[in-house]
């Protein structure tokens, strides 16, 4: 019996509003390669898609999607995704990693066996998963076809949330937090910060009694000393030191969605710049907060927060959030609002925003945020730990 994420008529929504859309367009056939909208459509869920992966979205209604993947991985589309057999298709295993032929050579020609090889298709072409090849090899095998770019098609209708995906949103909040107390208990000055993390990624997977925590699409960040002014760098074996000033940029995921919480560990005594600091991120997350509701630009709540900032001499030129829910690696975000200058995006409600408020100086850094909900009336949010910095001595 499959376990779906979702009721069968939550996946026929989501085709319903997705085919709005192709015809919108005028588009006949949808190639979705982004791992993210694959299980968004179907609720196909593995570690299958370092091999060609795709699905298919004929516009007829009625029609049901078709994954297509690796001969081995079908099984797995059996137990996961909702559509009948027949529409979870396995390339044969010759085609695995050859050079004299390729998965979208095989996938190319079952298309056309379905009458579609003549389709006006639209194809997403930013997909991490998709290579240049495997585009080239496709649109070599369907000469007949006409392509046009449907990159972020799915992601815009992904960004208003049911209430279901908001439970599921509800859920990683609390693995969040479960992963920010835990390293607020393991990081001292002489730990190691491989030792940190390991204690964070179990208490990220071992969700609670009630469900499992998942992995995250990106893996867990901690900054300190020299690190901290690179917002992106990976841990090692460097023991935390005493006076340190450490940034956490962690994550829960249920069922695939995924809550972003970001913190700031201060061990011993903070610096007056380390101080001043937290105050502007503090009230500028308030800023954030006040300005969020339905109808507001994404560019205004990013004005809102620079506004708080500039008042203490501050600066900071990336955004301050975007759109987040279902994910696999190696991103969390949705790739459709960014809180920042220029992005004119309307807020409405059910979108879900991390708002990250990172300052990466030189030798020290501090990062807050929340995973907020957009509500009817204005903003909840979802993660729920004071924001203070923690000190320990």
């Amino acid at each position: 019996m499959i376990q779906l994420p979702f009721e069968r008529q939550e996946y026929q929504e989501r085709l319903t509003k997705i085919r709005a859309e192709m015809r919108r367009r005028e588009l006949e056939l949808l190639v979705i390669n982004d791992v993210a909208n694959q299980h968004y459509i179907t609720g196909y869920d593995g570690w299958s898609f370092y091999t060609p992966q795709t699905v298919l979205v004929p516009v007829e209604d009625g029609a049901e999607p078709v994954w297509l993947g690796r001969a081995m991985d079908a099984a797995g589309g059996l137990l996961t995704a909702w559509m009948k057999p027949e529409n979870v298709v396995g390339f044969p295993e010759p085609y695995v990693q050859r050079a004299d032929r390729h998965p979208m050579d095989w996938i190319a020609q079952w298309i056309v066996s379905k009458g579609w090889g003549g389709r006006r298709i639209g194809i997403e072409l930013e997909a991490y998963y998709y290579s240049p090849k495997a585009h080239a090899r496709l649109v070599a095998g369907l000469p007949n076809a006409t392509f046009v770019d449907a990159d972020l098609l799915v992601n815009w209708i992904r960004s208003v949330k049911s209430p279901a995906e908001i439970g599921y949103l509800r859920k990683a909040s609390r693995l969040a937090e479960a992963a920010v107390t835990a390293a607020y208990d393991a990081i001292a000055p002489g730990v190691r910060e491989c030792d940190a993390i390991a204690k964070i990624q179990a208490a990220q997977v071992a969700g609670s009694a009630d469900y499992a925590g998942d992995i995250t699409a990106l893996p867990p960040t901690i900054l300190g000393g020299e690190n901290a002014s690179a917002p992106h760098i990976m841990w090692s074996d460097r023991r935390f030191g005493k006076d340190e000033t450490i940034a956490l940029e962690l994550a829960g995921v249920c069922r695939r969605y995924t809550a972003g919480l970001a913190r700031t560990v201060q061990l011993g005594r903070a610096s007056p710049q380390v101080t001043e600091t937290a105050k502007a991120v503090l009230e500028g997350m308030e800023a954030v907060l006040s300005s969020i509701r339905p109808g507001v630009l994404a560019e205004d709540v990013e004005l809102a927060w620079r506004g708080v900032i500039e008042r203490y001499g501050l600066k900071k030129e990336s955004r301050i959030g975007y759109s987040i829910g279902v994910a696999y690696p190696p991103d969390w975000g949705e790739h459709t609002i960014s809180l920042r200058p220029g992005d004119k995006s309307v807020l409405q409600p059910g979108n879900v925003i991390h708002s990250i408020l990172g300052m990466w100086m030189d030798g020290w850094g501090i990062e807050v945020s929340e995973t907020i909900l957009v509500t009817a009336t204005g903003a909840e949010t979802l993660t729920n730990l004071p924001r203070e910095i923690h000190a320990k001595a």
